[in-house]
C-alpha cells in the first residue's frame, strides 16, 4: 500500500514539472511570435545602396524650375546686349576725378562711384521695369514716360540701344520658343506680355503707333520687365538680374580702364555687401510708381551727360 501511494506521489510531480516546462515552452513560443509580429508591423527600411531608382525617381530628381534656364540665359554675358560697351558714366567719372595711383584710394573712391550707380539705375529704372512686368500691355506707355523721364541724352542712348537689342534677342532667339503661338505656359499674364512684345516690334519696325508721329523709343528697362513676364521668370529675379547685369557691366568697365583687376571685381561680384545693396535697393524701390521714379544722385547725370567731351574714350557711355 505503501509503495503504490509512493508510486502515485512521483507521477504527479513528474506531471506538474512537465506542465510548468510546456507553459515556459509556450511562453517562449509567445513572446517569439509578439516580437515577429512587431518588426513585421514596422515599414521596411532598406539600403539606399541595395535600391535600383526607377526612370520615374531620376526624372523627379533633375526635374529644375521651367524658368531656371532662360534666367541663366538673360544672365549670360554672352547674351548679345552690348552692356559692356558702356561703363554708365565710369569713364567720365575717372577722367573727372583724379584718383590717385594707390590702390586703396582708387578702390575706395570706385567703390562710391559704384554704390552711386547702383542707386541711381535702381531709383530710375526699376519703377518702370516692375510696372512693365505686372501690366505688360502698357508696355508702349511706359516706353514712352520713361523717354520723357530721362533728360540726359547719353543715356536715354544707351537705354534704347540695349533695349532694341533685347528686342533682337527676343524676335531671333526667344521668339521660336515663347511665341504666343507655341507657349507652353499656362499663364495669362505670360500671355499677355508675349502679345505686348510682339505688338511693340512690330510698331516699332513701323515706325509709331497708329499714325502718330511720335514712335515707340525701345527704352531698356521696360522691356527687360515684360521679356522677363514672357519667359516665366519671377518678378522678383526680374529686377535682382537687371540689378546684377547693371553691376557687372559696371566692374567689367573698371577692369577694362585699369581700376581693378579681373579678380579684385569677382570678389566684389560675390560680397555679401553688393548682394545686400541690390536688395535693399530693390526693396526701396519694389512698390514705387513710375510717376514717382526719379534720380536720387544728379551727379550721374553729369557725369555721363560729360562723356562725349573725353578727348578720349572706349566706351560709348
Amino acid at each position: 500500500m505503501i509503495a503504490v501511494m509512493s508510486s502515485n506521489a512521483d507521477l504527479n510531480k513528474m506531471s506538474h514539472i512537465e506542465l510548468e516546462n510546456e507553459i515556459n515552452d509556450l511562453e517562449l513560443r509567445l513572446k517569439d511570435a509578439r516580437s515577429r509580429l512587431q518588426d513585421a508591423s514596422k515599414p521596411s527600411i532598406r539600403n539606399p545602396k541595395d535600391q535600383s531608382p526607377t526612370d520615374q525617381d531620376i526624372n523627379e530628381r533633375i526635374q529644375l524650375p521651367s524658368f531656371l534656364h532662360p534666367l541663366l540665359l538673360i544672365c549670360d554675358t554672352a547674351l548679345p546686349l552690348g552692356s559692356f560697351a558702356y561703363s554708365s558714366g565710369l569713364e567720365s567719372f575717372i577722367a573727372h576725378n583724379k584718383i590717385s595711383s594707390t590702390q586703396n584710394t582708387q578702390s575706395a573712391s570706385f567703390q562710391r562711384f559704384l554704390k552711386l550707380s547702383i542707386a541711381s539705375v535702381s531709383s530710375t529704372s526699376l519703377p518702370y521695369l516692375l510696372e512693365a512686368y505686372r501690366f505688360p500691355a502698357e508696355l508702349e506707355r511706359l516706353d514712352n514716360d520713361f523717354d520723357a523721364s530721362t533728360p540726359c541724352t547719353v543715356a536715354r542712348r544707351a537705354s534704347v540701344a540695349q533695349g532694341r537689342a533685347l528686342l533682337n534677342v527676343w524676335g531671333k532667339s526667344f521668339r521660336m520658343t515663347y511665341s504666343r503661338h507655341t507657349h507652353t505656359i499656362d499663364s495669362s499674364s505670360t500671355s499677355a506680355a508675349v502679345a505686348a512684345i510682339e505688338d511693340f516690334s512690330e510698331t516699332l519696325k513701323s515706325g509709331g503707333f497708329d499714325g502718330d508721329l511720335i514712335g515707340p523709343n525701345g527704352h531698356f528697362a521696360p522691356l527687360w520687365g515684360t521679356f522677363c513676364c514672357a519667359v516665366g521668370i519671377d518678378i522678383n529675379l526680374a529686377a535682382y538680374t537687371f540689378m546684377l547685369n547693371h553691376a557687372k557691366a559696371v566692374l567689367s568697365a573698371a577692369v577694362r580702364a585699369s581700376v581693378m583687376g579681373p579678380y579684385q571685381a569677382q570678389s566684389i561680384l560675390a560680397s555679401d555687401e553688393l548682394r545686400d545693396s541690390l536688395n535693399s535697393r530693390i526693396r526701396a524701390e519694389y512698390h514705387t510708381k513710375t510717376e514717382d521714379a526719379g534720380q536720387v544722385a544728379p551727379v550721374l547725370d553729369l557725369w555721363v551727360g560729360r562723356h562725349e567731351l573725353l578727348y578720349s574714350r572706349i566706351f560709348n557711355s
